[in-house]
């Protein structure tokens, strides 16, 4: 069983930054590819940018050169580095990650933390 914990989220003014940590437990996470979401109200879960187990990340446009996306292996940990923060980055932010077993596939997520840009 994978569990998953974010923590980091907060209210902050537009052009802040925060960091958000995701933590981990279960063995397969220096294997796995760890996934950054986040739901804005009334609007469909999206996804951030995903980091694979080498560590190269992808990121959605929208957060394209402002968020970063690194692992802590030894901590068994994925932050995601939010700068330049905007308005419209308010979300719930989810951490996420998937294990293959045969066919099937397991997906889990974390409880989410809530980031709110506002002045």
């Amino acid at each position: 069983q994978v569990q998953l914990v974010e923590s980091g989220g907060g209210l902050v003014q537009p052009g802040g930054s925060l960091r958000l940590s995701c933590a981990a437990s279960g063995s397969i996470f220096s294997s796995n590819a760890m996934n950054w979401y986040r739901q804005a109200p009334g609007k469909q879960r999206e996804l951030v940018g995903t980091i694979t187990s080498g560590g190269s990340t992808v990121y959605a446009d929208s957060v394209k050169g402002r968020f970063t996306i690194s692992r802590e292996n030894a901590k068994n940990t994925v932050y995601l580095q939010m700068n330049s923060l905007k308005p419209e980055d308010t979300a719930v932010y989810y951490c996420h990650t998937q294990q293959l077993k045969g066919r099937a596939t397991y997906h889990y997520w974390g409880q989410g933390t809530q980031v709110t840009v506002s002045s």
